[in-house]
Order: structure tokens, then sequence, then C-alpha cells
């Protein structure tokens, strides 16, 4: 019964939905934090004026986070029984292949791996794949943060619609290439940025994004009069899944704050009813007296 009473005490600290308070739990603000501090050694990592003593602290720091990490994620596969869907042998298998679990495994397996296995010449293609693999914590902390399930949710909402937008983004990226690569690359001048398809996209992506470097332009009348069509329809290529994902992120927050608002109202209509079932049995008690 101990067994019992702890495992779901610490499901309630571990698990955001098993709390009836609102926020973070102390536990879960320290995995926040300890994830925060990952990322600001990170950065720190790659600055070449740290020193050496400055390093060595950096890394116990971080290995001392990766055995944190583990721990913590042998203690959530143990504490995921207290839902009735991940109980048993398949329930945990189903809990290890979520993607909140996935994210918890690979916070930390892939460097603890390779402090246990691997020599200590690392190479810094293999050292830098390993730092780019903590952008994973980065989902640890998104089942903490609100901000993070409105974001997901609109990009489902608006799933479909942005990826019509990406569709033709891509095919206009595309034919912009192909006009300026017979235009410049072709006939006009014949400029060398843009001999072939391949590095008129690089142009064609620059113009569109209305980001315009500047490095390649185009020189011959014609060429700056497409140009200059392709450039107005690349601020409305911007302008568009802006607006889309806008539209979709205001009604997500609308249908959330009007079904906060049903629940409120249920509730208030569950304690009238309690009230007045309460004031009934006093007045059949009068009654009876």
């Amino acid at each position: 019964m101990t067994q019992i009473g702890l495992r779901k005490r610490l499901y309630t600290q571990m698990e955001p939905t098993a709390r009836d308070k609102t926020g973070l739990s102390p536990f879960n603000l320290f995995i926040v934090i300890l994830v925060l501090l990952s990322f600001l050694a990170l950065a720190l990592e790659t600055e070449p004026t740290m020193g050496d003593g400055w390093m060595r602290a950096i890394d116990v720091f971080n290995v001392a986070i990766i055995i944190i990490f583990a721990l913590e994620y042998l203690l959530r596969l143990w504490v995921a029984g207290e839902n009735p869907e991940y109980r048993g042998v398949r329930g945990r298998v189903r809990y290890v292949c979520s993607g909140y679990a996935l994210a918890d495994l690979v916070a930390f397996l892939p460097e603890l791996l390779w402090i246990l296995l691997a020599p200590d010449d690392a190479s810094a293609q293999i050292v830098m794949v390993l730092r780019v693999l903590r952008l994973a914590r980065l989902a640890k902390i998104s089942r903490f943060i609100p901000a993070f399930d409105v974001l997901g949710a609109t990009l489902s909402r608006a799933g479909q619609q942005l990826f019509t937008t990406l569709a033709m983004a891509m095919a206009l990226v595309y034919i912009s290439a192909v006009l300026l690569y017979f235009v410049e690359g072709v006939g006009g001048q014949q400029q060398e940025s843009f001999a072939s398809i391949p590095r008129a996209i690089w142009w064609a992506i620059a113009t569109l994004t209305t980001v315009g470097y500047g490095d390649v332009y185009p020189v011959t009348p014609l060429g700056r009069f497409f140009a200059s069509v392709i450039a107005i329809a690349g601020i409305g290529m911007v302008a568009l899944p802006a607006g889309v994902f806008a539209s979709a992120f205001s009604d997500e927050i609308r249908e959330r704050e009007n079904a906060k608002q049903e629940r409120r109202e249920r509730a208030l209509e569950r304690r009238v009813a309690r009230i007045e079932a309460a004031e009934l049995d006093e007045e059949s008690d009068d009654d009876l007296r």
C-alpha cells in the first residue's frame, strides 16, 4: 500500500493533467529550470573565450543533467501505470512509444551512451550532433507550457491550408527561377549566378521571402521587370500563410476560452444544485419536526 501511495503521489507531481491545482508542480518546475540551464550551458560551450575551468564545470554540469534526466525517465516509466492506458507490459510499451516519452529518451540517452561506451577522443562532428540532439529537451517542457499545446493545435487545425500555401510558394519559386534562368542565364548577359535553374532558385527564394540579400540580381531590363513582378508576388506569399495561421490561432484561443467558460458555468450549476438540494433537505427536516 505504501508503494502504491508513493507512486500515486509521484504521478500527481509528474503528470500535469493529474494535478487539481493550476501551474507547475515543484518537480516539473525543477525539470523546466534544468532544461533552460542546459540550453544556457550549450550556448556557453560554443564560446571560445571560456576558460578551461569553466569548460570543465560545464562538462560536469552536463553529466549531472544527463543522470537526472535518466532517473526522471525511469520514474515517469514507473508512475505511468497510474494511467489506465499505460498499465501492464503492453501499456508500458505504448508509453515508451509515445511522443513525450521519446523526447525524454532522446534528451539524455545518446549522450549517456557516448559517455559510457565511446572513447575520450571524440570527433568534432559527433560532439556537434550530440549537442544538436539536446534541442529535443525543448519537447520535454512543451507538455508543461500551454503555449506549446496551443501552437500544436493551431498547426493541426491549419495544416491543410498551410500545406497548400507552401505548395504554392514552392511552385512560384521554381517558376521564378526558370524565368530568370532563361532571361539572365541563357539570354541577356549570361550571368554566372543564373547559369542554371538550381543557382537561380537561390535568388528566387531570397526575393520571394522579401529578404533580398543583393548578392544576386538581374541586370537586363526584361530580367528586372520579371524580378519586380516576382518581388511583389513574394509579399503576398509571405502574408498568406501568416493570415492563415493567425486566423487558426484566433479560432483555437476562442474555442478554448468558450470551453473554459462552459466548464465554469457547469461547475456553478452543480454548486447551485447542491445548495438547493441542501435547502430542500433542511426544509423537509423542519417539516418533520
